[in-house]
């Protein structure tokens, strides 16, 4: 069986990291299939929202410990690029066009509990927990880990969760704003599909744009974030799903959105 699985369902790809009995940790064939296939689904107009989870009892246990010896071994240099090609994931995430839901049934931890922080939205089941984990294998953590989970907590809090990398619950990891729901376990994947249904039937123009103005307001000032509105929504304003809406309300009826 591959270490990444992929379905696509009504408009929804789901991606399963696919090593249950490593707790998914994350293998170069996880990481290659990931970069493809956020390559290929972000002009696939049959795609428009993306769904991550793990196989098993765990979303990812992060990077493999087992086999970090042998890549330190390798020399600076090389381990540097190494983690520099991992980057480019959770950086291709960022700027996907298309809205992408972490899906955390178990376990994330280290470059695990990375790539959920790098998703647009998680929804974690009850059984889920969460920790940076990195310090206690004397690492200081990549995947953009340190920026994401300071954007979402605070300086305050990410510090001493990186510091102190104890075990995080579902329900404290909602209170701390690191997931954005937590539901039963039977019901998780009900749940995250439902919720990526709405958005893969929102227009793809516009989710796109928003995703943009929204990474672009935890980092540039106001005035910037100002004319990336501008620009965007008047790019928006000219697609055919926007003409789609307005001649929906007028006519009381529910729009469909064709991407264009």
């Amino acid at each position: 069986m591959p270490d990444l699985l992929e379905t696509i369902e009504d408009g929804i790809a789901v991606l399963t990291l696919n090593r249950p009995e490593a707790l998914n940790a994350l293998s170069m064939d996880i990481r290659h299939g990931l970069l493809n296939a956020l390559e290929r689904y972000a002009d696939d107009s049959n795609v428009r929202c993306i769904v991550i989870t793990g196989a098993g009892r765990a979303f990812s246990s992060g990077g493999d410990v087992k086999g970090m010896g042998d890549r330190a071994a390798r020399g600076y240099e090389a381990r540097a690029r190494g983690i520099q090609f991992s980057a480019t994931i959770p950086m291709a995430m960022r700027k996907h066009p298309k809205v992408i839901i972490a899906m955390v049934n178990g376990v994330a931890a280290g470059a695990g509990m990375s790539m959920s922080l790098a998703c647009d939205l998680r929804i974690a089941g009850k059984s889920a927990r969460f920790t940076t984990a990195f310090l206690k294998i004397g690492l200081s953590g990549d995947w953009g880990g340190t920026w994401t989970l300071t954007q979402l907590v605070g300086t305050a809090k990410a510090r001493e969760l990186f510091l102190m990398p104890d075990m995080v619950s579902a329900d404290d990891a909602l209170k701390l704003g690191i997931v954005n729901r937590v539901v039963e376990d039977a019901e998780l994947r009900g749940a995250t599909m439902e919720v990526a249904r709405r958005i893969a039937e929102m227009p793809p123009v516009a989710v796109a744009a928003i995703k943009r103005n929204l990474f672009a307001a935890e980092s540039e000032s106001f005035a910037a974030c100002i004319d990336y509105e501008a620009y965007n929504q008047a790019r928006c304003s000219q697609t055919d799903d926007h003409l789609e809406a307005v001649a929906a309300f007028k006519e009381k009826r529910k729009p469909m959105f064709k991407g264009r």
